[in-house]
């Protein structure tokens, strides 16, 4: 029988333990399994390969997707890691220009010494992203859609076309919509990637990474690289990782609501130059995203009209939490200038709008009201 995603998240893992009739997945909190004898496993021989309770949250993670195999890692970089291990010295892979810091970071000063090159472009322009991929030895392209922090959006059927028709492939970060309101997969991607500490988590309570492979093939290679390098996740995050996702639906039709809320707000603010909230029909990939989402999402970002003022309404902000991080119960306010993006050049940053205005948001369950009240205070 199949289910809609909200009846699949809220009974995930469910059932899994026949000898006791524990409803919740248990937590296997070991690093080996015992063999019945010599040349019979059980299927589980060592942690790392694979674990009951993380099996659970990897096929939860598939289904929810849409994908032939889910892996779950111990960081969303872990994840891209493993990802980026796809390619070797010599390829070169198309990527969003305004994208995490994080991962501008891994592909600079890990993957480029290496040998595989980033190609920074804009991709909410598909022409563009066309004229990048006809370039020498160029062998996937990394979508972040929306990106980070500047909320543009990837037409991604069109640049998955463009991709398959030259066999390369699609790689899809969904962090920010997740599989409840976006399913790149069905869209034409080859991977999902997540930041799974996010809205996947969503409690900000455990840091956690995940793949989505399209393909069994595709999976097999990434799960090699996932065994062979072990940035795995441990079975008590696998536990609250899954745990999360059974009320994802709720959490984040709630977080969307305050975010359209929010945005409405700040773009009539006469105090605030600019707000970038693909729930704004002002916004330029709204038309795209209504096509390719069942939602917008609880991510936004503004520029008030001063940077003198930014510094004052990071201290007194008193429902909104002044963190890093984002997708979590907890409404957080933060400054990419100087937290999640410092690790992209300032010239680059200047370039792609990222400057000393520009804070970012992150919508959580809390009282609109609470919310509104307190950006209304600190403006």
């Amino acid at each position: 029988m199949s289910v809609k995603i909200e009846t699949l998240l809220a009974q995930a893992g469910c059932g899994r333990d026949a000898k006791t009739g524990a409803l919740a997945t248990p937590i296997y909190q070991t690093a080996t399994f015992e063999h019945p004898e010599l040349g019979r496993s059980t299927g589980f021989d060592y942690s790392r390969t694979s674990n009951p309770t993380r099996l659970a949250l990897e096929e939860t993670l598939a289904a929810a997707e849409g994908g032939a195999r889910g892996l779950a890692f111990a960081s969303g970089m872990a994840a891209l890691d493993a990802l980026l291990r796809l390619f070797q010295p010599g390829d070169r892979v198309v990527v969003t220009e305004d994208l995490y810091g994080g991962t501008y970071r891994l592909l600079e000063k890990i993957f480029r010494p290496a040998g595989v090159e980033a190609i920074y472009v804009d991709t909410s322009q598909t022409e563009l992203v066309k004229a990048a991929l006809a370039q020498p030895n160029v062998r996937a392209v990394l979508l972040e859609t929306p990106s980070n922090p500047l909320l543009k959006i990837a037409d991604i059927p069109a640049i998955a076309k463009l991709a398959k028709a030259r066999g390369l492939l699609t790689m899809v970060d969904n962090t920010f919509l997740t599989f409840y309101l976006q399913r790149p997969l069905e869209l034409g991607a080859d991977v999902v990637v997540y930041s799974a500490s996010k809205y996947l988590g969503g409690h900000n309570d455990v840091v956690a990474g995940a793949l989505i492979a399209r393909t069994p093939e595709l999976g097999e290679r990434l799960a090699f690289f996932q065994n062979a390098v072990g940035g795995v996740l441990g079975p008590q995050d696998s536990w609250l990782l899954l745990r999360g996702l059974k009320t994802l639906p709720l959490r984040l039709r709630q977080q969307q609501q305050n975010a359209q809320r929010i945005a409405e707000l700040l773009a009539n603010h006469p105090r605030v130059r600019k707000v970038f909230y693909p729930g704004l029909p002002s916004h330029p990939g709204y038309a795209v995203l209504a096509r390719e989402s069942s939602g917008f999402g609880a991510m936004l970002a503004f520029e008030v009209e001063s940077a003198s003022r930014v510094a004052e309404i990071l201290k007194r902000v008193r429902v909104f939490r002044f963190a890093e991080s984002l997708g979590g119960v907890e409404s957080l306010i933060t400054y990419p200038l100087a937290q999640t993006h410092a690790d992209i050049p300032a010239e680059i940053r200047d370039r792609l709008g990222i400057n000393d205005r520009l804070l970012r948001l992150s919508a959580g369950i809390e009282n609109t009201a609470d919310l509104i009240g307190d950006l209304e205070a600190v403006l």
